[in-house]
């Protein structure tokens, strides 16, 4: 049986794909590879995020059923010394980010938003699959 590998691609919905795709190049370090009228294709950290225009008030955020907004997708850091200087950076670029957490796992967490108001997660700890 063939197994999935991993995440190629992400999808997020945007209001204006060029102030966008800027955003995600100035801010976060992406390089876009593609962008038309309906969508740009960045690199971000080894995965394609496909940044497609949307109607307004669309995220990729869903709410738990306690209500609670929640990310869909977490980014990693190798260790906290990484986490606390991306946390300084992307403040110093004036990007939304929530305070580094203890959420009682290992490793430390925040959180930040583009300017459609997607939450993307920061951990500390690279996944056992990124060790190798």
């Amino acid at each position: 049986m063939t197994k999935l590998i991993r995440i190629g691609t992400i999808y997020v919905p945007v209001l204006d794909v060029d102030f966008s795709a800027a955003w995600y190049e100035e801010k976060l370090g992406a390089s876009v590879n593609y962008k038309d009228k309906e969508k740009a294709i960045v690199d971000l950290a080894n995965v394609s995020v496909f940044l497609v225009k949307a109607n307004r008030n669309q995220s990729a955020n869903f709410k738990d059923n306690q209500g609670n907004e929640c990310f869909s997708a977490t980014f990693e850091v190798d260790g906290e010394e990484e986490l606390v200087a991306l946390h300084k950076d992307l403040r110093e670029k004036e990007v939304k980010t929530g305070a580094i957490e203890d959420r009682g796992h290992p490793g430390r967490n925040f959180v930040f938003f583009d300017p459609d108001g997607n939450m993307f997660d920061v951990w500390s700890e690279l996944s056992r699959n990124s060790q190798k």
